[in-house]
């Protein structure tokens, strides 16, 4: 190793060691506990065995086995919620980005006034929007319905799907708007001496410019979406089929006192978040990598 590489990795130490503690070690232990069983059990001969045994794959079988129908559930719900809610998300916060960006009187208060909810914590904006959906609240009266939007069912979904579009909108919409702000008035001033309408430039002109910024902002929020706990918890409550979620089914795992099923869930849903956002970085050509190494052999020697 030269003398750049070992001041390189000198500078970049105290990160690796950060990460290890806060990601790594967390990780595994979770990876170990997820190959143990914890309680009062029988074994082979019929008597009863106490403490931590080391039972493999069992935990994962069981969660994929025995309590299949539960889990399937909840991953079901969690891919529905990241779905809608990114998807929600992203034409929003592209539309309040636009918004954002254009000169008029009163710019900033509209900038503050939209960054609002992002800026409220998970758990308050979920027990303001209880409020708002519970049977005699504001929900209910503007549609002129008496539906259960808290209770078990399809209501619920609903409920959280709006609650989260409406929570985290603005976090998409504050990086796209970095992403306009990047774009020089020149290029909108060539396409409109070339004929462009406003819809030709926002498609052809907007959208690509600000795409290394959007496909910044899809994958937060995929990541984030993925481990949705604290809004449909605080919103719907626990142990609610229509919207229990894998970091749900692990928390009430946990609170069951049964550690090792838990760990298990708990690595099925880390396995899932990162095949999500390897999927996502190949497919849309976010491998900064990949581009940086095929221009490497492009360079002749």
């Amino acid at each position: 190793m030269n003398r750049t590489g070992r001041t390189a990795a000198l500078l970049l130490s105290p990160t690796f060691l950060v990460l290890t503690l806060v990601v790594g070690y967390p990780l595994v232990a979770a990876l170990r506990e997820s190959l143990f069983r914890s309680g009062d059990e029988l074994d082979e001969s019929g008597f009863i065995v106490s403490g931590e045994r080391f039972v493999g794959l069992d935990n994962y079988a069981g969660a994929l086995g025995g309590s299949a129908e539960r889990f399937w559930n909840a991953f079901a719900n969690t891919t529905l919620f990241t779905g809608t809610t990114v998807a929600a998300e992203v034409v929003i916060g592209t539309a309040m980005a636009v918004v954002m960006h254009r000169a008029m009187r009163g710019r900033g208060l509209v900038r503050a006034s939209i960054l609002v909810p992002w800026a409220i914590p998970t758990a308050v904006a979920g027990l303001l929007w209880r409020w708002i959906f519970q049977a005699d609240g504001v929900a209910n009266s503007l549609l002129g319905a008496d539906l259960l939007w808290t209770a078990d069912g399809w209501p619920a979904k609903f409920a959280v799907i709006i609650a989260d579009t409406w929570k985290t909108a603005p976090f998409v919409g504050l990086l796209v708007l970095a992403g306009l702000q990047l774009i020089s008035a020149d290029v909108y001033e060539a396409a409109r001496l070339d004929g462009a309408n406003a819809w030709q430039q926002f498609w052809r002109v907007t959208l690509p410019l600000v795409k290394p910024a959007l496909l910044v902002a899809v994958l937060f929020r995929l990541l984030d979406a993925l481990r949705m706990f604290d809004l449909p918890f605080v919103l719907v409550g626990a142990q609610k089929g229509s919207v229990e979620t894998l970091s749900m089914l692990a928390w009430d795992e946990a609170n069951q006192v049964r550690y090792g099923p838990a760990a298990a869930y708990a690595v099925i849903l880390f396995l899932y978040v990162a095949a999500v956002a390897f999927v996502f970085v190949k497919l849309l050509g976010a491998d900064l990598l990949g581009d940086r190494r095929a221009r490497r052999r492009e360079v002749p020697s």
